[in-house]
């Protein structure tokens, strides 16, 4: 199995040349709506669907989890799409996620401003004004994005393996460099080992939407053992506490096993 990342810079037809791709290669292609549709799969909220390639704004982030729970669930997404294997992931920055897979190509598709703004006017059919307009919002909005969820800058060339500038190249001609960069040996088939770590990401990010939605801290730790266990361990501060944590994970779809190791404190904490 293989996979694809795919980043665009509005006004390059990033999107149509992904599209392509996917459907040359034969690959499931998962932007917005796909990532609901799993989401919901997946027991996760419907709410999902308010989360987009925007940072949070500072009070948000000051004053609620919110954008974390977001965060953890679209990324709990992520890894369990890219599980099932031949998948294209358009943005959402999948490439930061998968990074680190041998078995995953990562695209970026760029232009130069003017002729972006000019695809932009001729696409939305609005003026240069509108359209210079629509171009710094999208592209202010995917860099804080990304750096509030990775810390990254999204246009870091070193995060991907192919980087495209269309000025110049037709959407078939992109597609071609595309293919054939994907089919080549270097891009490796994802092992059973990478199968199995992408689906304990995938349940990790689950676990950790779950706690803090539920509003537990961080002193309630978890690591996912293998496919369906989990391991609590941390401090709790009642055996009440203990049981609403267990029955809380033990709840959320992929968990069968779980060992409770949490500690009930019972002592002060001094003069601190």
């Amino acid at each position: 199995m293989y996979l694809i990342t795919f980043s665009e810079m509005i006004g390059t037809h990033g999107e149509k040349i992904a599209r392509k791709v996917s459907e040359t290669l034969g690959y499931a292609f998962s932007g917005e709506e796909e990532l609901i549709q799993t989401a919901s799969g997946m027991g996760l909220f419907s709410d999902l669907k308010e989360w987009d390639e925007k940072a949070p704004t500072f009070l948000e982030r000051l004053f609620s989890e919110r954008p974390k729970i977001y965060l953890n669930r679209l990324q709990s997404v992520i890894y369990e799409l890219a599980k099932r294997g031949n998948t294209l992931f358009f943005g959402r920055g999948a490439q930061f996620l998968l990074q680190s897979f041998d078995c995953a190509l990562h695209i970026l598709v760029t232009g130069s401003m003017e002729k972006r703004i000019q695809r932009i006017m001729e696409e939305k059919q609005v003026g240069r004004e509108t359209a210079e307009k629509i171009l710094h919002r999208s592209d202010q909005d995917k860099k804080s994005f990304i750096k509030f969820a990775y810390d990254e800058d999204w246009l870091n060339p070193r995060l991907y393996d192919l980087i495209l500038n269309t000025d110049k190249l037709s959407i078939d001609s992109a597609t071609q460099m595309i293919v054939e960069a994907a089919r080549s040996e270097e891009i490796k088939s994802c092992g059973i080992d990478s199968i199995q770590l992408l689906g304990k990401l995938s349940l990790s990010r689950k676990i950790e939407s779950a706690l803090l939605e539920a509003g537990f801290d961080g002193l309630h730790l978890f690591e996912v053992e293998g496919p369906n266990s989990v391991r609590l361990f941390g401090v709790v501060n009642s055996d009440k506490e203990k049981r609403e944590i267990e029955n809380l994970i033990r709840r959320i779809n992929g968990v069968k096993t779980i060992k409770n190791e949490l500690v009930v404190f019972t002592g002060s904490m001094g003069g601190l």
